[in-house]
């Protein structure tokens, strides 16, 4: 039985984990997606359907994935790589 004022001390663990896409140009964007290493997404972090319609979009590729953990945060960072015009050709459905 407790004191009549005793303080109740509840130690719950919480962790908030918190993604992010870093562009080229070193802008952070919060996202809601893990995505592999090699993954590859359009100019707003959505993920790319391949065969691509056209090779006229602008696109990044996930080349390096980064934790930074702090009391009681993880920070996942997914760093972003410009894909050039000549890989996305390669990815082009043809519709001939």
């Amino acid at each position: 039985m407790l004191a009549r004022n005793a303080a109740i001390r509840i130690n719950w663990p919480m962790t908030i984990e918190t993604r992010w896409l870093v562009y080229p140009d070193g802008e952070k964007q919060e996202t809601d997606r893990m995505l592999n290493a090699a993954s590859m997404v359009d100019l707003n972090g959505q993920p790319l359907v391949l065969p691509l319609e056209s090779a006229r979009i602008i696109a990044y590729r996930i080349y390096k994935i980064r934790k930074i953990e702090e009391r009681g945060q993880i920070d996942v960072l997914q760093y972003l790589e410009l894909i050039p015009v000549s890989e996305l050709e390669d990815l082009v459905h043809d519709f001939y």
